[in-house]
């Protein structure tokens, strides 16, 4: 009798996608069956017991029509969210990643064969770092291999700053590391997690370039990444040899990263790096593949700004911190747009945005250096900021 009132209620499919109504509508459709019922005179608005009634009735309808709405878009990684999105990107043989350590690759020197096993090491703040459970030193008195943080969450070091031996063993003699460590996280992000997934469904792409880079994204700990293909029979621009490809990556373990470019790649196509690791093939072969471990650039930014009524320092400080989370998302290789940090300092809507007009912003790769031209960054560099390298300058008029 009242199929059609009641149909404008629940939600439906067609093909634009699911829809349904909202709150009020519902309520307004139960409103009218009553009247129906019992008469254009019935007194049914919310101060009423009746009215109270309806829209208990119509709050449920609208809950189950939002449960439905989220079962629907649990199908698709472009909607899907929380515990449907990591269940919905298994299909592609991925899974959220967890909290990370830090990684940092470390150059151990002692006497040649000696062989150091369940090992630490120490940095100047006293963070412990493990070893892998064995490490041989070669004949020629060193060992390259990536340490982990005891610590899960973003703990930094910078270079040859990891120089203890927290584990002494007779033969080897010092550790440092070269390079800067990659911090590690939090658990994967829904918006990470759809970037990622849709970077892996090129595992089994056409391109073998396309497929190494998917297998890489998807090693643990591997926060950044960019492959280069030079298929000329010149050196190219970034001084990659003719017919050789070079992959910069950032986190990851050496040897897993080693493995997997040499299961992925072209076969006979030399890897070109700083990084070396050996690694075997499927037939007993050992080879040497190299790639890049990014030389992180830190940026320093200035941001001038005038105050309104209702700005506090919690609201700079949210500022330095949406600032240095977009530069810190940069991919590999790619430059300081100095215009697009309006974007972040601009807050966006957030808390506070309005409290405030950006009057200018520079950046440069000293707080020396600051200006508005563009900061251009190797192809084997990588920006990083901490929200301590932005200075907030308010400007009273």
């Amino acid at each position: 009798m009242y199929e059609n009132i009641i149909n404008t209620m629940l939600p439906a499919i067609n093909k634009n996608g699911i829809n349904a109504p909202d709150y009020q509508t519902i309520l307004n459709g139960w409103k009218t069956i009553f009247r129906d019922i019992y008469g254009e005179d019935i007194y049914i608005e919310s101060d009423s017991k009746d009215g109270v009634f309806l829209s208990l009735i119509a709050y449920v309808v609208h809950g189950c029509n939002n449960a439905i709405i989220a079962s629907y878009n649990s199908f698709s990684p472009a909607t899907a969210v929380g515990e449907g999105l990591s269940r919905n990107v298994k299909i592609n043989g991925i899974t959220r990643k967890s909290p990370s350590n830090s990684t940092v690759d470390v150059l151990i020197t002692g006497r040649a064969g000696t062989v150091i096993r369940n090992a630490s090491i120490r940095d100047d703040i006293g963070n412990t770092w493990s070893l892998p459970d064995e490490v041989t030193i070669d004949m020629h008195g060193q060992a390259i291999v990536t340490a982990v943080c005891q610590k899960t969450g973003a703990i930094g070091a910078l270079p040859h700053t990891i120089n203890q031996i927290a584990t002494p063993t007779l033969g080897w003699q010092t550790v440092t590391n070269p390079v800067a460590a990659t911090l590690g996280r939090g658990v994967e992000t829904d918006a990470e997690l759809r970037i990622r997934q849709a970077v892996s469904v090129a595992l089994p792409s056409k391109t073998i370039m396309d497929g190494l880079i998917g297998a890489i994204a998807n090693l643990h700990g591997v926060s950044r990444y960019q492959g280069y293909d030079n298929d000329t029979d010149e050196t190219d621009k970034n001084g990659i040899p003719a017919h050789s490809i070079a992959i910069v990556i950032d986190g990851g373990d050496s040897k897993e990263i080693a493995q997997t470019i040499l299961i992925k790649k072209t076969p006979g196509i030399p890897t070109f790096g700083t990084t070396s690791e050996i690694v075997t093939d499927n037939t007993g072969n050992k080879k040497t593949i190299n790639f890049y471990r990014p030389t992180l650039v830190p940026i320093y930014i200035e941001i001038q700004i005038k105050p309104f009524i209702g700005y506090t320092s919690d609201i700079g400080n949210n500022i330095r911190t949406e600032v240095s989370n977009y530069i810190n998302s940069l991919y590999i290789g790619d430059g300081i747009y100095v215009t697009r940090l309006f974007v972040p300092a601009n807050l966006c809507n957030k808390n506070g945005s309005q409290t405030y007009e950006v009057l200018s912003v520079v950046a440069g790769k000293s707080a020396s250096t600051t200006g508005v031209a563009n900061i251009n960054i190797a192809f084997n560099e990588a920006p990083t900021c901490s929200p301590e390298n932005i200075k907030i300058v308010t400007v009273l008029e």
